[in-house]
């Protein structure tokens, strides 16, 4: 009997999405296209969860070439840990893992979701039970270029000060990790991007509302935050570097007619925060000359 592509949750979110059949190319080893596009990436978006259940989200960067794959289900992660990164702490043998790799010079990504096998101080190796690809929308194209990395320590957030909040408010790129019905072969962790125009996300003191435009109708991440509303969300500052980790709870809104709602949403989600961190100038790349994703020139922002 052919196993289902989506768990329970992922096939309830398209129900109540109104999608009436959805395929999928999902693959339980990673092609060869895939693993040379791993291998190619400086940098590679990773989530899986913490000692209390909570997902937690976090980036690795180096030289092309610290992404392996030495056959078709394992990518291997070769870069030094941060010690006050709990997302990093948390990545040991067993967790549950997923990967994203996104290409941000021609918005081309790809997903490779498993469990972590062996790890030691500079590697870690996912043992990739699904990988496939994602549709181009919403991805913003940028160069990126090098900068001598000045990391400075970890900062955690009682509340979203200035700058987090401004890093919010101006974003047209963030990522959110989620993870549901890790005992079956569809579920697990995952990692996801989002992307719009500066201002289509709407923060309120330590509360954010997040418009979802029309995908790939998988419904990876509704699918799980049905299941389990626990969420991180990663921005990153591609002026100065600074990376920003969020966690907290969610509620999906499937109606539209929200007021002042943002032109080209299907449905809102809402996150309330629960805790944050940010790393300063952690990044060793910035990025100029952005250009926005055709997909994403159509889509609208909140309106104050």
């Amino acid at each position: 009997m052919t196993q289902p592509l989506f768990h329970p949750d992922e096939v309830r979110a398209q129900a109540l999405a109104g999608f009436d059949r959805v395929g999928a190319g999902i693959y339980a080893a990673m092609p060869d296209q895939h693993r040379e596009f791993f291998a190619a990436l400086p940098y590679l978006f990773v989530a899986t969860l913490d000692d209390q259940g909570w997902p937690v989200a976090t980036l690795f960067s180096g030289p092309p070439g610290f992404l392996r794959t030495p056959d078709d289900t394992h990518l291997r992660i070769s870069a030094p840990r941060r010690n006050d990164d709990p997302a990093q702490a948390a990545l040991q043998s067993g967790k549950l893992v997923g990967a994203l790799g996104l290409d941000f010079s021609n918005r081309r990504r790809n997903r490779a979701n498993g469990v972590i096998g062996r790890t030691d101080k500079n590697r870690i190796e996912i043992e990739v039970r699904q990988s496939f690809g994602n549709c181009p929308q919403y991805i913003q194209r940028r160069e990126l270029y090098p900068v001598a990395a000045d990391p400075a320590p970890i900062e955690y957030l009682p509340a979203l000060d200035a700058g987090a909040q401004a890093l919010i408010r101006r974003a047209d790129t963030f990522f959110v990790a989620s993870c549901a019905h890790s005992g079956l072969a569809q579920g697990g962790m995952d990692m996801s991007h989002r992307g719009g125009k500066p201002g289509f996300i709407h923060l309120a003191d330590n509360r954010l509302w997040i418009p979802d435009f029309r995908g790939n109708r998988y419904m990876n991440t509704l699918g799980n935050l049905l299941a389990e509303p626990r969420a991180a969300l990663l921005f990153i500052d591609f002026d100065n570097g600074d990376i920003l980790h969020l966690q907290g709870e969610t509620q999906i809104l499937w109606q539209t007619d929200i007021d002042h709602g943002v032109e080209g949403a299907e449905r809102y989600w809402r996150f309330d925060m629960r805790s944050a961190w940010r790393f300063p100038q952690a990044l060793p790349w910035r990025g100029r000359n952005l250009e926005y994703s055709p997909a994403t020139l159509n889509t609208g922002v909140w309106q104050r």
